[in-house]
């Protein structure tokens, strides 16, 4: 009975293996005629995929703008005290006392320094006793002179006596003079003991200490002083700058060319001043040219031996096309920025920059007023990608993840 039962299956299951094997083979062949339409359907998306606002590449832009730019040249300087003095005794002697503490700001006349005075003192006495006695003999010759004068009518006295007389009143009178010149000499040497500041400004260190003997041939003095209010800075530019520079100053501006004193890490505005040299010649060893301004400096933010950068003011360029310098970029053809078209499409724009000052650069070519250009994100961006625009620190933050 059960080989009855079974032997009408295997004709059914043969047919199942049949259609099996059928569709083995034709779904092959199915996938191999549609793969090239499914690709062709794939590339035509992506460009929309990547077109896509969720994948523009977040950048900051800013507008081209039309404005007057400053013409400048900048260039390395250091500051320097407008006069520096270093103060010697002018006679020798003991160092008595000092009236000063090291770092103070004194004042033109103000008392420095004292030396010990009583040797000055006793010649200007001796001096004066010598005038004295020689005046009082100039007196007693005059009145003999009177007298002779009268006696020479009575023929009381001779022509000689009268005329030894008269030489001997303008001897005496030469003495007196000679006599008020040592007086003075030696009250100009008393004088000398008594140290004054010949400027106004700034004392540095102490150089001798009291109880000292001082000399005035000693070479290294008692003090030096530096006048720092007003300041200069002295700095150097490139011999290029000296036609525009001479066109600037025969401009006939009485004030002077303006210069700026900036730090030269952040370049922070320390002062602002005045041309007040241009040397008379060109370095022809480095090729530049040396010139000096001063400085009003109240709130001390120059100081003698400071490193600045020195910014000379030429002139104003009108309406000139100006962008971020962040966003000029330097490539193998020369300098470029990515422009932003209508679309938001992001394009290589070679440009020919002019001068680049206070952060931002002078477009001569290459670029429209009102054009926009990318001023940060450049490094992510290749010529033809949307862009949008970043929210506050988003370029930043995908250069991190980058």
């Amino acid at each position: 009975m059960p080989a009855l039962e079974t032997a009408p299956d295997r004709p059914a299951a043969g047919a199942s293996r049949r259609a099996w094997s059928l569709a083995a083979l034709v779904v092959p062949i199915v996938l191999a005629l549609a793969w090239p339409a499914w690709r062709q359907r794939a590339q035509a998306q992506a460009p929309q995929a990547q077109a896509s606002p969720a994948n523009a590449v977040p950048v900051a832009t800013t507008r081209v703008l039309r404005q007057d730019v400053e013409i400048a040249a900048t260039g390395m300087g250091n500051v320097l005290p407008i006069a520096s003095v270093t103060v010697r005794t002018r006679v020798d002697g003991q160092l008595d006392s000092v009236a000063f503490q090291e770092g103070q700001e004194v004042k033109a006349g103000q008392l420095l320094a004292r030396l010990d005075a009583r040797s000055f003192s006793a010649q200007l006495q001796q001096a004066q006793a010598q005038q004295a006695r020689d005046s009082a003999q100039l007196t007693n010759a005059r009145l003999d002179l009177q007298r002779y004068t009268e006696l020479i009518h009575e023929d009381a006295a001779t022509r000689q006596q009268l005329d030894t007389q008269r030489a001997l009143v303008r001897q005496l009178t030469a003495a007196v003079q000679s006599d008020a010149a040592q007086v003075r000499l030696a009250q100009v040497q008393l004088d000398y003991t008594t140290i004054r500041a010949p400027i106004a400004g700034r004392i540095g260190a102490r150089l001798v200490d009291p109880g000292n003997i001082v000399h005035a041939a000693d070479p290294g003095g008692l003090l030096v002083i530096n006048q720092i209010d007003p300041i200069a800075v002295q700095f150097t530019l490139p011999e290029g700058i000296f036609p525009a520079l001479q066109r600037a100053l025969h401009e006939g501006r009485r004030e002077g060319l303006a210069v700026q004193a900036l730090e030269r890490g952040p370049r922070t505005l320390l002062a602002t001043g005045r041309l007040t040299l241009l040397n008379n010649q060109i370095d022809t060893a480095t090729g530049t040219i040396l010139l000096k301004a001063h400085f009003p400096n109240p709130g001390r933010r120059l100081w003698p031996g400071q490193a600045v950068q020195a910014r000379l003011v030429l002139g104003t360029q009108q309406g000139a096309l100006t962008v971020p310098s962040a966003a000029v970029q330097r490539g193998p053809r020369g300098l470029y920025v990515y422009a932003v078209d209508a679309e938001g499409k992001a394009r290589v724009q070679d440009i020919t920059a002019g001068s680049n000052e206070q952060g931002r650069t002078v477009v001569t070519e290459g670029l429209a007023e009102g054009e926009r250009v990318v001023v940060d994100g450049q490094y992510r961006l290749t010529p033809g990608a949307l862009v949008r625009e970043a929210r506050s620190g988003q370029t930043q933050q995908a250069g991190g993840g980058s």
